[in-house]
């Protein structure tokens, strides 16, 4: 049996191996994949695994031994499944590997936005406190998080986590959901969150934070006209999809400062395009989509893909998509 790894350097960029998949085969090995190169690659695979390689439908009519698709990812709009699906093609993702990471990295984000923790330490280490006449002094505005409203857009595993947080940073919480029941059952076992409309959610938060799945419903979500529902001077993260915003908006929102500031791990385009409206960006902060990247979450998320293999070949597939 031939397994092919089509993009592996995001996952492991050399601190993990990839020789757990030996058991099963033999392993073929690309750090990416061009796409005038993908049907090549896959053509004669039995297993592909990938992590943002597009698979089309016209892809797969070249590959007909391929049984199995593994994507080292919770999202999985990069393949065509149901072309798949037709094809008898199995395809699995990794659910819930990151919950914390994405969390942990919410409030990084968040953090540096009302502490600004890179800007005092670079005065400090640039001798600004050994000039000060005095004890203390900051060179950006500071933000206390107490009492705030954080608003939840998504609730599922990591909004769930995001909430705990939050709370135990003694904010209110209210949520946003397309299933209302997930906020009311989290609330009988934790803390009451209160379920809202996303008009309502806007209009009252402090702090916006993005943590849905992006359809095309929800594609641009927050966009001009979100935007000037919100409270001036509110805070908005995305560490869900870089499409749910409207990224021209979001800056002149920054330009105006309707938006006190706004932290991002992922962006419309990645990489990161040269004209990227946040580019630049007043009181931005944007992180290269490395949320899910510490060695731990990334351990953890090839353990899962291992698994996800190993139970599809003894005829229990887990985590299929399609």
């Amino acid at each position: 049996m031939k397994l092919v790894i089509l993009d592996g350097h995001a996952l492991n960029p050399g601190d993990l191996s990839y020789d757990v998949f030996k058991e099963f085969g033999t392993l073929e090995y690309y750090e990416r994949t061009p796409a005038n190169l993908t049907a090549e690659r896959m053509r004669d695979a039995d297993i592909v695994f990938l992590n943002k390689v597009q698979i089309t439908k016209e892809i797969l009519a070249q590959c007909p031994k391929l049984k199995y698709i593994g994507v080292f990812a919770t999202g999985y709009n990069v393949i065509d499944t149901a072309a798949a699906r037709e094809r008898g093609i199995t395809v699995t993702n990794i659910p819930s590997y990151s919950t914390m990471a994405v969390a942990q990295a919410t409030f990084a984000l968040l953090l540096e936005l009302t502490n600004v923790v890179h800007a005092h330490n670079d005065s400090v280490q640039n001798g600004g406190w050994i000039k000060s006449p005095d004890f203390c002094y900051w060179t950006h505005p500071l933000t206390e998080l107490l009492g705030k409203t954080f608003g939840i857009v998504g609730f599922g595993s990591i909004g769930q986590a995001v909430a705990k947080i939050a709370n135990a940073l003694g904010m209110k919480v209210i949520a946003h959901s397309r299933t209302a029941k997930k906020i009311e059952d989290f609330g009988k076992e934790n803390f009451t969150v209160e379920s809202v409309s996303l008009d309502e959610l806007l209009q009252r938060s402090d702090i916006v934070s993005l943590h849905c799945p992006l359809t095309a419903d929800n594609k641009g979500m927050i966009n001009q006209a979100a935007l000037a529902k919100m409270k001036d001077g509110a805070i908005l993260l995305n560490t869900a999809r870089g499409p749910l915003i409207d990224e021209a908006a979001v800056r002149k929102a920054l330009d105006s400062k309707k938006l006190f500031g706004f932290g991002a791990d992922v962006l419309s385009q990645e990489p990161m395009s040269a004209d990227c409206p946040l580019l630049g960006a007043p009181n931005c902060v944007i992180t290269p989509h490395v949320a899910w990247a510490a060695k731990e979450t990334r351990e953890r998320l090839l353990g899962i893909a291992v698994d996800n293999l190993r139970k599809f070949l003894a005829g229990t597939p887990v985590n299929v998509v399609n």
